[in-house]
């Protein structure tokens, strides 16, 4: 079995993945949140900084690419082959509408004829394996069953797909029946992706699906650490949890302010990460309040401090 960190968009960036991979373990891989290809524009350091080689030094990655034209595709997939990868993803999956309006991520999943125009184009010229990050639709769950023969049509790595739609965003039920469809009529190696925040869960997801040998999680990583080391061992015998778990707070909080230009937009970072990280806590409404309104690094440090210090956790 083998388990992927999920590419969560301002949070899973090369510092949390190089922090999370010293203080953790049980992922194999991660796929990091997607880069923006660029139009007839030369491609800086800074554009791609997070997927530079000597920026991960922890888990292996695989760079995601948010794209709908063919070209401008192929040239950002030729420079990450040339730094060393392998494999390139295409994100067919954001939900956001801001992303979707402009026919990219989950709004390209509308439109077969284009997606399977981008593949004959793209597939050809790029010196890298190609996997793809998909929902079910962006409307509708069955708007998948007109993508499938498209993605048979093409020597794809492995397809990722959160049995959620577009619209759905996090909301709601994972599509359980119409994900078991799409095993049974796709050609490629699968990998799940939605809603894995307990053993249990997992364990009856692998019953259903025996078929599935590797799995992605992300929000339940972010809420709780331990997640992929539980999975893999099939049990939870995890020590000293509250102490771990202030390590690695600490440790990414670190180097957040090392690295970005002034304490505020470290304490921003680490705010977009408290909004999940306090839902491992019994008063996780409370606690994120409380951290949201600190403006000072002092304060913030202090409100963390009685989190670690008082607060219960509620993660096993």
């Amino acid at each position: 079995m083998k388990l992927y960190m999920a590419p969560i968009k301002g949070i899973t960036n090369a510092i949390f993945r190089n922090v999370f991979t010293e203080c953790f373990s049980g992922f194999d891989l991660a796929v990091a949140p997607f880069v923006s290809t660029i139009q007839g524009r030369k491609i800086s350091r800074s554009h791609i900084r997070d997927i530079l080689p000597e920026n991960n030094t922890g888990i292996p990655i695989v760079p995601q690419l948010m794209s709908n034209n063919g070209d401008d595709f192929i040239h950002l997939a030729r420079k990450l082959h040339d730094l060393g990868y392998d494999t390139v993803n295409w994100n067919l999956g954001c939900p956001f509408p801001m992303v979707a309006n402009k026919k990219r991520g989950s709004g390209m999943l509308l439109y077969p004829e284009r997606i399977d125009a981008f593949l004959s184009q793209v597939i050809p010229k790029i010196p890298v394996n190609l996997s793809i990050k998909c929902r079910l639709g962006r409307n509708q769950d069955e708007e998948i069953l007109k993508l499938i023969p498209v993605f048979n049509r093409y020597p794809l790595k492995e397809l990722i797909i959160h049995p959620r739609t577009g619209i759905q965003m996090y909301e709601g039920s994972v599509h359980l029946d119409r994900f078991e469809e799409c095993t049974n009529q796709l050609k490629h190696s699968i990998v799940y992706n939605g809603d894995i925040t307990c053993l249990d869960g997992f364990r009856n997801l692998s019953v259903r699906f025996p078929q599935i040998d590797t799995w992605m999680i992300g929000r339940g990583t972010l809420i709780n650490p331990f997640l992929p080391e539980i999975l893999k061992k099939g049990k939870d015998d995890i020590s000293d949890k509250i102490q771990k778990m202030q390590e690695f707070h600490d440790s990414l909080w670190k180097q957040y302010q090392s690295s970005m230009s002034g304490p505020s937009h470290a304490m921003d970072k680490m705010k977009g990460f408290w909004y999940y990280f306090s839902q491992a806590f019994q008063n996780k409404a409370e606690i994120y309040k409380k951290i949201k309104k600190t403006k000072s690094m002092e304060k913030f440090e202090n409100v963390v401090w009685n989190v670690f210090h008082h607060e219960k956790l509620i993660i096993g």
